[in-house]
């Protein structure tokens, strides 16, 4: 049970639709002391936890597929590491990911307490989310994703650390206010954490968790996520998830982004109906969930003999993309086999994130569009330009998050600062596109 709500999903957040109490420090100083001891620990916490979720994915990762051995954390990348791997052993990885996933969450659906999702848990702070089935929700994305799962890793953290602050907030007798807030603020430190993105981390709390950025809320967002980002350093290191080749802009550039930045609206609009509509359809309540994650993973199993790329989150299409290294043909089979993929798991009952295989996709239609532009004759540009725009405008769509998307954009790969531009021209006009059809 994803907390992600898509631009196209029908469901309305509960956080947007029960305003946020006025907040206030104005408490006595006991009051206030609580809660900045809970949001400090709610950052400490939240960073350790996101760590030790990274850690145990790239562990399993390396021995499932058999490369790395000597080190979790090394120089090796998954992509390179499925590459590697026979075409059999892929397989047979993806098809022990849909039995852990099959059975896995039909146990967690079948004797679990009802999951909260994160937004439930922000809208109504007095509904505690589930510690056991949580952590077990959590743990199976965190598996599944290491065995091939092509969905994202990045709902378990913010689970986890959702978990870790509304716990604290009750346990040191918090306001129903004060715990909404560390329960936002730990959702987003532990997106910080498992990305290295403190800024992201706390603007996914104010735009997307509480709606509001007011000073009361800024503090602790800002305060956990760095917090969280810096702990998590401890085992991961201080390293941005891609890397970005030395890249130009110039008036081509901004004049396509202009031009496509609509094109990614509608594509991300679509996208989020798709992907609700998949997750609507599963089969959670049924035993039947077990047979169709295993026919579903077999099935990209199946289609990762012949094309490694697509195991995982999307990682690795969105690396090839920013240097350059994705031809047309096979831009085009992955962003087909993507959509497919991610379709078929969410329909199948498996869970997962959508940001990085949005990123994905958003990153494939772009090379796509790009490498369009190119063949007219204008002044070339680099293919991962293309790709870094696309990937902000179509996730900024596709989970309603537009400054969050541009803050990603940039602590994802330590972009230039003269990308704002054109990324901002796309991200604007791509969500006032998605605005303008959902009318």
């Amino acid at each position: 049970m994803s907390d992600t709500i898509a631009v196209g999903s029908s469901e309305k957040s509960p956080a947007l639709d029960k305003p946020l109490p006025g907040l206030s420090f104005s408490k006595p100083s006991s009051i206030r002391l609580r809660f900045a001891m809970a949001v400090t620990l709610t950052g400490i916490l939240a960073g350790l936890a996101g760590m030790c979720l990274a850690l145990l994915l790239h562990a399993i990762q390396h021995i499932a597929f058999g490369y790395s051995l000597d080190a979790v954390i090394g120089h090796i990348s998954f992509l390179e590491g499925v590459q590697a791997a026979p075409p059999l052993r892929r397989l047979l990885v993806l098809l022990a990911g849909g039995v852990v996933a099959g059975v896995g969450w039909w146990l967690v659906y079948r004797f679990g307490r009802p999951l909260v999702p994160i937004r439930k848990a922000v809208a109504n702070p007095d509904v505690e989310m589930p510690a056991v089935a949580t952590m077990g929700h959590a743990l199976l994305q965190i598996i599944t994703v290491a065995l091939g799962s092509p969905l994202g890793r990045e709902v378990a953290p913010r689970e986890v650390g959702a978990l870790i602050g509304g716990g604290l907030g009750r346990s040191l007798g918090l306001s129903l206010e004060q715990v909404k807030i560390l329960i936002a603020c730990g959702a987003g430190a532990g997106l910080a954490s498992v990305y290295n993105v403190p800024f992201a981390g706390a603007l996914f709390v104010m735009e997307v968790l509480l709606v509001t950025f007011s000073v009361q809320v800024a503090i602790p967002a800002l305060f956990t996520s760095a917090i969280a980002a810096y702990v998590a350093w401890i085992g991961l290191g201080d390293e941005s998830q891609y890397v970005l080749p030395p890249l130009t802009i110039g008036v081509s550039l901004v004049a396509w982004a202009a031009i496509c930045g609509p094109i990614f609206g509608i594509c991300g609009l679509y996208y989020g109906h798709l992907a609700a509509w998949a997750r609507k359809a599963a089969p959670r309540s049924s035993v039947r969930i077990i047979v169709w994650c295993i026919v579903a993973f077999g099935i990209v199993g199946l289609l990762s003999m012949a094309f490694p790329q697509l195991p995982g989150n999307g990682k690795g299409p969105i690396q090839l993309g920013l240097r350059g290294d994705l031809s047309l043909n096979l831009a085009l089979s992955l962003l087909v086999l993507k959509l497919f993929a991610t379709t078929l798991s969410l329909r199948a009952g498996a869970e997962g994130g959508l940001l990085t295989p949005g990123m994905t996709i958003g990153a494939l239609v772009a090379i796509l569009l790009g490498t369009l532009w190119n063949m007219l004759g204008f002044s070339p540009i680099a293919i991962g330009a293309f790709a870094l725009i696309g990937a902000s405008a179509f996730l900024s769509v596709s989970m309603s998050m537009p400054l969050t998307a541009i803050a990603l954009a940039f602590e994802f790969t330590g972009a230039n600062h003269d990308f704002y531009i054109p990324i901002l021209i796309a991200v604007s006009l791509a969500t006032a596109t998605a605005k303008l059809l959902k009318k």
